[in-house]
């Protein structure tokens, strides 16, 4: 019985060729390679990290097609994500003043994150995009709708890829920047407002996710204590 259980159970290395997690290993190498021209070739590191980003929909599709939905391939995601966006907001911050705003983003985008996924280990949920007993309605929306939450993960990594090809220098003011495009009657204009609103939705879910997700952990301490 326990030979014909072993038998059934995928090995290992199944798990890691899974095609949604492929798809994650080939996000890595376009980021690596992006990064590796971010300065030298702003238009091409664009391209590739936009593609990279893209590709976080493409493996989504895969798990649930192929049935090969895996916690490593939802790590997999998740720190894949983080980290380029983070690498991002790091570059932006040496070519924008004042930095620490990109750095404040950087540290709000990894706490609320990595907070949401370990309170989700903590409550025995399955995914850290179950929020059905959230009290906030724009948390639940977030999570709830797709085409809500790619709007707002969209206008993130599309600002921050504008802000990085409109830098003509590395002491730049923001809102200099910010301001004068948005002055300007053009698509690029248009497309950085659009952009602004989903990202600032996008914060604001990070303050919830944060807030949400810290509870979880002090309700998980209490009632330890409690049984205790």
């Amino acid at each position: 019985m326990a030979a014909n259980k072993a038998k059934q159970r995928p090995a290992k290395l199944s798990v890691y060729l899974y095609i949604p997690n492929i798809v994650g290993y080939m996000r890595v190498l376009l980021n690596c390679i992006a990064f590796a021209v971010c300065f030298s070739n702003k238009t091409l590191f664009s391209l590739l990290y936009f593609f990279s980003f893209c590709c976080d929909a493409v493996d989504g599709w895969c798990a649930r097609k192929f049935n090969q939905v895996s916690t490593f391939g939802a790590v997999l995601d998740m720190v894949t994500d983080r980290v380029s966006t983070a690498c991002l907001l790091v570059i932006l911050s040496q070519i924008y003043r004042p930095s620490l705003v990109f750095l404040s983003l950087l540290a709000l985008d990894i706490a609320s994150h990595w907070l949401q996924m370990y309170s989700t280990f903590l409550s025995g949920k399955t995914s850290h995009k179950d929020v059905k007993d959230s009290t906030s309605w724009l948390f639940r929306l977030y999570y709830g709708n797709r085409m809500f939450m790619g709007y707002c993960c969209v206008s993130c990594e599309v600002l921050y890829i504008i802000l990085l090809l409109i830098a003509k220098n590395q002491t730049e003011n923001l809102m200099d920047v910010v301001v004068e495009l948005l002055t300007q009657i053009s698509p690029l204009s248009i497309l950085l407002a659009l952009s602004i609103f989903g990202w600032l939705i996008k914060q604001i879910i990070n303050v919830i996710q944060m807030k949400t997700a810290a509870d979880v952990c002090v309700l998980y301490d209490i009632e330890k204590q409690h049984k205790a």
